[in-house]
């Protein structure tokens, strides 16, 4: 029992040993008012994490459980069982140690550098030009044909419209048409053939080129305004069979994708692939682009609720197909393009602005270092360092509220800047450059420098009234941009001429025109670049689609011109059938114009019926054929003495 006494004692004493020590780290911590220190300066909840409290640490636990002492006596056996000792205190909250002093003997450490507040620097600072790599296109830039051999513009066209994908397109509108009759259309059809087709397309660019109110105007016979040509290739009733019935797909196949709506195996462009990938192909097979590339948007005016139809207020066709072109500003060749059916199918999820470039930009097709310039929508910091990572350069405008850009007002402009005011900010491979011009403008890019000194014309009024032409700094990427971005406004301004879109009610027709917009366009573009290899002129892009329309249609181009019915006739003067034989010779007689006007008098009973004029008639004078070829003579100034 007095053994037990002196094990209770020393249990005892070990825990008011133990509440003297928690009282001294209690004092050595720091108490409520201090500051927990965290990774960056963050509090538990600024991080993203939960603001529960954190778990005692590993030392504090085990020192809370103390070892027994030596002088307690060791129980064998025999004895009584150990009493249990008593429950551990709850565990106090880890608190996170104070800093501690420096020894005399050890220098005292650097005091924390925080970094300088960003700002927007001018003209007057230097900048670094970035590293851009090297321009390695995957093959020779320019037309991947032979530059000398001579290509008609049927030729070039059947590049993007080859015989066997206008014969996939006979098989499927066969198809469509016999659906049709099946379900009791009442209308008489014949089998498309690829000859029929290309001459159907050649009537789509002849109406291309001479515009009508109205399809069935092309066909108006016995009227001033009638034309000759298309009922030449073929019937109106074929004509708007065929329309009715074009399809690109096979319409048996559509059948199981349309069960498919709703469902992530439903393909939203499915009527269109079969001559869609054809195109595709086309445009980056038979053209590869130089250094310089645009990336922008382009819309095909379509109003009917397709669930694929956008509205772009700030395009000049605001309701259509919204696509993502490629192109290559030095002739608007439109390298790639990609139909935007919807959030839901973007590839990548990085965004709409970020995917749509990344997929048309391919270096397994391209190659690396081409400079890519874009507008505010696709521009931002993210693109630009993937695109950098990828070995492209890239410039564009960009908005204010973009991700990742300068936030800062410390020494930007602001609406009192002088005009050709440069403000920047170099963020690595990225310089982002404000310039005011008539408003702000913001630009950045991982091509230029932030300026070179380069100046700008700007008509400005003076104070009398007048106007004069002022030099003012302008930044590089802004006036490289400007000179690259014409690119893709002079592709869409191509497409736009002697377009072949019309009115329909099915939504992939619309895009099939389009097509053939961008086959056309591509083709005259590619007539032209190796008419510059050759050194010899290029035709117009009318004459191009003139030609191209003959060859089409099998049409000369150019025929001799329809010779108008004979009106110079010879007819009596007089009624002569009403008079009396002996008045017939002598009836109706009047001067002889031809006669007269070679000092002669000489009367005759026959005058010209178009021009009415007296003329004779006899076998050793011929009045009638002299005055009319001295007249033909006179029209075509040829003066005879």
């Amino acid at each position: 029992m007095e053994g037990n006494r002196t094990g209770i004692e020393a249990l005892a004493d070990v825990l008011k040993s133990s509440d003297e020590d928690d009282g001294a780290s209690e004092t050595e911590g720091f108490d409520s008012y201090d500051e927990e220190e965290y990774p960056n300066n963050l509090g538990p909840i600024e991080d993203g994490e939960d603001s529960e409290l954190p778990e005692p640490s590993e030392p504090h636990a085990a020192s809370l459980q103390q070892p027994p002492s030596p002088s307690l006596p060791a129980t064998t056996a025999q004895g009584p069982p150990p009493r249990p000792s008593p429950p551990a205190r709850p565990a106090k909250r880890s608190r996170a140690p104070r800093a501690q002093e420096p020894s005399p003997q050890q220098p005292a450490p650097p005091p924390t550098q925080h970094p300088a507040p960003l700002s927007w620097k001018t003209d007057k600072d230097p900048d670094t030009a970035p590293h851009v790599s090297r321009f390695k296109p995957a093959r020779t830039p320019g037309v991947q044909l032979s530059s000398t051999s001579t290509y008609t513009p049927l030729d070039l066209f059947k590049l993007f419209f080859p015989v066997p994908a206008v014969q996939t397109l006979c098989q499927n509108t066969n198809k469509q048409a016999a659906k049709k009759i099946s379900q009791g259309k009442k209308y008489k059809w014949t089998d498309l053939d690829v000859g029929d087709f290309y001459k159907y397309i050649g009537l789509l660019l002849y109406m291309a080129m001479v515009k009508l109110d109205s399809i069935v105007d092309y066909w108006r016979q016995n009227h001033l305004f009638s034309l000759s040509l298309p009922s030449q290739i073929m019937p109106r009733d074929r004509y708007r069979t065929i329309s009715w019935n074009l399809h690109l797909s096979d319409p048996d196949e559509d059948v199981h994708n349309d069960r498919k709506k709703g469902t992530d195996h439903h393909d939203k462009l499915f009527r269109l692939k079969p001559l869609m990938d054809t195109i595709k192909d086309a445009c980056k097979s038979f053209y590869h682009p130089y250094r310089d590339l645009t990336a922008d948007e382009r819309m095909v005016a379509y109003k009917a609720k397709t669930g694929m139809t956008q509205y772009m207020k700030a395009k000049p066709t605001k309701w259509g197909y919204k696509l993502f072109v490629l192109a290559d500003p030095r002739n608007g060749y439109t390298v790639d393009f990609s139909i935007y059916t919807g959030k839901s199918d973007i590839p990548f999820g990085h965004g709409l602005s970020y995917d749509a470039v990344m997929s048309l930009v391919q270096p397994s097709y391209l190659g690396t270092g081409y400079h890519i310039y874009m507008d505010n929508f696709h521009s931002s910091p993210k693109l630009f360092r993937a695109l950098h990572e990828c070995r492209f350069a890239a410039c564009g405008t960009y908005r204010e509220d973009c991700k990742d850009t300068p936030q800062t007002d410390l020494n930007a402009l602001t609406k009192k800047s002088e005009r050709g005011s440069i403000r920047w900010i170099r963020d690595g491979p990225i310089v982002y450059v404000k310039w005011m011009d008539t408003r702000e403008v913001s630009v950045c890019s991982t091509i230029h420098t932030a300026h070179s000194g380069k100046t700008v014309q700007r008509r400005v009024r003076q104070q009398d009234g007048s106007w004069t032409k002022v030099s003012i700094p302008c930044p590089t990427p802004v006036m490289e941009y400007n000179a690259r971005r014409v690119g893709l406004d002079q592709s869409d301004h191509l497409i736009q001429y002697y377009s072949a879109q019309h009115k329909t009610m099915r939504w992939y027709r619309n895009l099939f025109y389009h097509f053939l917009d961008i086959a056309t366009t591509n083709s005259f573009i590619i007539h032209k670049e190796l008419c510059l290899a050759q050194q010899a002129k290029p035709m117009t892009r009318r004459a191009f689609m003139e030609e191209l329309t003959a060859e089409l249609c099998g049409k000369p181009l150019r025929t001799a011109p329809a010779r108008a019915p004979a009106g110079h006739l010879p007819v009596p003067i007089a009624d002569v059938c009403a008079a009396s034989p002996s008045a017939r010779a002598t009836m109706g007689r009047r001067r002889c114009e031809h006669c007269h006007s070679q000092g002669r008098r000489k009367d005759t009973p026959w005058k010209c019926r178009e021009c009415d004029v007296s003329l004779c008639l006899q076998l050793d004078r011929n009045c009638f054929a002299a005055w009319h070829e001295l007249k033909k003579m006179r029209h075509e100034n040829i003066y005879v003495m």
